[in-house]
């Protein structure tokens, strides 16, 4: 999983950096049309979060099943911490036989992952995705994302961030309809933060 920890970007792996660093630039407003706008949770939903970090989505659900996976011991203690009586969480690397100890899913949630993600890994957790899902569940990517003729500012900033393996539109999308046979549903968002960034967001549903 290429990942860079120099500088400011180790400092992001400490989650009150994370949610600090979140706030200044607009993270939680984002988060909230994220939510509404893309993920449409239902009273009851049944949520498997891959990545979970900190648990930043939990305050925007409503009441929800919600399952949190993530391997960074800081961050899980903190989302424990914070948000323990309305969540679960898993120090572990969440894996077909992690997922196989849970009913299946209405949503899988990967925000953040595939861009940390080689090909191959990316194709793997877009198969353990679909296996957790309900029929007709569906899965959510969200993810920084190069963009023809974007934002100079927003390029560079893509170029510098902890995922060494951020792509364009065609390259994301390309993974994950070897798996997801229907129509891989695809936003470009511009507008989720308060500096300039091009966020990919896709839809896909088992």
């Amino acid at each position: 999983m290429p990942q860079v920890n120099q500088g400011i970007r180790s400092v992001l792996s400490i989650p009150t950096a994370y949610r600090l660093f979140g706030q200044l630039i607009g993270g939680a407003s984002g988060r909230k049309r994220f939510v509404k706008d893309h993920i449409r949770p239902r009273q009851g939903d049944r949520i498997l979060d891959i990545g979970c970090g900190p648990g930043v989505l939990v305050p925007y659900l409503p009441a929800v099943d919600y399952v949190g996976f993530d391997a960074s011991e800081e961050y899980i203690q903190a989302a424990q911490e914070q948000y323990g009586d309305r969540a679960t969480f898993y120090c572990k690397q969440v894996s077909t036989q992690a997922i196989t100890e849970h009913s299946q899913f209405d949503l899988v949630l990967a925000v953040g992952v595939l861009h940390h993600l080689d090909d191959i890994e990316a194709l793997q957790l877009c198969r353990l995705a679909q296996a957790a899902l309900k029929p007709g569940g569906r899965l959510i990517t969200f993810d920084g994302c190069y963009l023809t003729g974007q934002s100079p500012i927003a390029h560079y900033l893509l170029t510098r961030d902890r995922g060494q393996n951020v792509r364009d539109q065609d390259g994301y999308t390309k993974i994950v309809s070897q798996v997801f046979s229907k129509d891989v549903v695809v936003s470009i968002r511009h507008d989720l933060l308060r500096i300039p960034y091009t966020h990919i967001i896709l839809e896909c549903t088992k």
